[in-house]
């Protein structure tokens, strides 16, 4: 969260990536990496698999629309709802990520023969 707030105050941060990738892309997959560890620590917290996965998606997304209010103060930034959606697709991916490494890492330790 601290490297989006820190980007996101830079008024042309990385300009050789954002010249060349479309920003929306960005969005996503920042937010994707921000869900993913969210999703982590809620559920390995002891949070269920559905509210873990419900509230990772939930935080990115109210991270991602605080992060564009921010913007409105940063100068050369501007805030846009396109951007907001990008975030939230990216908080919506990222806990999908999470939950298919989980779930196929599960499988792969169930074939596995016991030790001897």
């Amino acid at each position: 969260m601290a490297l989006i707030f820190y980007f996101s105050s830079e008024s042309r941060p990385l300009p050789a990536v954002t010249e060349h990738v479309w920003d929306k892309a960005l969005h996503t997959v920042e937010y994707a990496g921000l869900a993913v560890l969210f999703a982590r620590a809620l559920i390995g917290e002891g949070v269920g698999w559905i509210a873990g996965l419900a509230l990772a998606v939930a935080l990115t997304s109210a991270y991602g629309a605080s992060d564009e209010w921010h913007q409105l103060f940063t100068p050369g930034r501007d805030s846009n709802i396109h951007d907001w959606f990008a975030d939230a697709i990216g908080g919506i991916v990222g806990s999908l990520i999470y939950a298919g490494f989980v779930h196929a890492s599960s499988r792969s330790r169930l074939r596995r023969p016991p030790p001897r």
